[in-house]
């Protein structure tokens, strides 16, 4: 909305062809979002529901009487905003009812205690779906995978079903993830970053694209827009999560964030991109999902000794703190996250 504004203003006010830069957005907005977040956060905890802290979890003591849902609020801004800095009738905002349903199904689980497994990955299966259908419609989508050279054309009725599975993959492997002060924020944030910035300069850079024999999506930077935006948030947010944690996002923070993770990497038009973006995400939060997954539907149990989440285990078993454990995740993900992006844009 801001460029269209700016553009009328134009002729009568030269500095505002500012805001027909999809960088300078970027950058104001994620300013902007971080600004208002680390500002109006500890003014709105007297009205947050607090923690009841997590059956089975290691030193869910810690965190029982903090106040939880902040994700409600930070989501919220960065919905607004996203209004506000993304071009009229751009991709992304179709995708903005999606954002807000995520965060207003996560305040409620944070607020009761907890709804039931089942409701929850039906709500987030349907959440999933939608998010599939908005950003790849109904007609044959274009995709590409690392290794492999030619693009592949996939029809709507395989694509959407994979799209809503990656997108489902990643809410529920980035709520699993949140547990630790810092954890799940800082891993989610690193992701998105990665993912706008490789929309806005790659995959959205026509020669680039070209050049890589990937995929071009001419939306890319409206997408690096929507991604800035919540890392700014999620900067403000960490700035009163870091241990010892002021508050916490809970359910209302992290569904939403899995959710726009999911969603840009669809944007990628590359689905294998969940391992390459959120390596440790995944291997932190998802491989809990596989295993109860394999103990309820066929007895197998896999890993008995080792406990799920992975931040669980360093902390229980290892003697991790909870600063070695974001430390040595962030170290992590950013090795191997930068290594897995060269080897997939270059190995064609």
């Amino acid at each position: 909305m801001l460029s269209w504004i700016a553009s009328l203003a134009a002729p009568w006010f030269g500095p505002s062809r500012l805001f027909g830069s999809y960088f300078f957005m970027a950058s104001l907005g994620f300013a902007v979002c971080a600004a208002i977040t680390f500002v109006m956060l500890p003014r709105i905890t007297k009205w947050l529901p607090r923690d009841g802290g997590r059956a089975f979890a290691v030193n869910a003591e810690a965190s029982v009487g903090k106040p939880v849902g902040a994700g409600l609020f930070f989501v919220s801004l960065f919905c607004l905003m996203a209004l506000l800095f993304l071009p009229l009738g751009s991709a992304p905002m179709l995708t903005i009812p999606l954002m807000l349903a995520a965060t207003v199904i996560g305040y409620i689980d944070d607020k009761r205690g907890g709804l039931s497994e089942l409701t929850l990955g039906s709500l987030d299966a349907v959440l999933a779906l939608g998010a599939a259908c908005a950003i790849y419609g109904f007609h044959p989508v274009s995709l590409w995978l690392p290794i492999w050279r030619e693009t592949l054309i996939v029809p709507a009725f395989i694509s959407i079903p994979l799209g809503a599975a990656v997108v489902w993959l990643s809410i529920n492997a980035t709520n699993c993830s949140d547990g630790v002060d810092g954890v799940s924020g800082s891993l989610s944030g690193f992701a998105i970053l990665m993912l706008g910035g490789l929309l806005y300069a790659i995959l959205g850079n026509a020669p680039v694209s070209q050049h890589l024999r990937v995929v071009f999506n001419p939306q890319g930077a409206e997408w690096s827009i929507y991604a800035l935006l919540m890392v700014g948030c999620l900067a403000g947010y960490l700035w009163h999560n870091a241990p010892p944690s002021a508050l916490l996002m809970g359910d209302a923070g992290s569904r939403p964030l899995g959710l726009l993770i999911g969603m840009l990497v669809l944007a990628t038009n590359n689905p294998l991109f969940i391992v390459i973006i959120g390596p440790v995400l995944l291997l932190n939060g998802a491989t809990g999902l596989v295993k109860v997954a394999l103990i309820r539907l066929v007895g197998l149990r896999i890993f008995p000794n080792v406990r799920f989440p992975l931040h669980d285990h360093f902390r229980k078993e290892m003697g991790w703190s909870n600063a070695q454990v974001l430390v040595r995740f962030i170290i992590l993900q950013v090795g191997i996250t930068s290594l897995l992006v060269l080897v997939s844009l270059k190995i064609r």
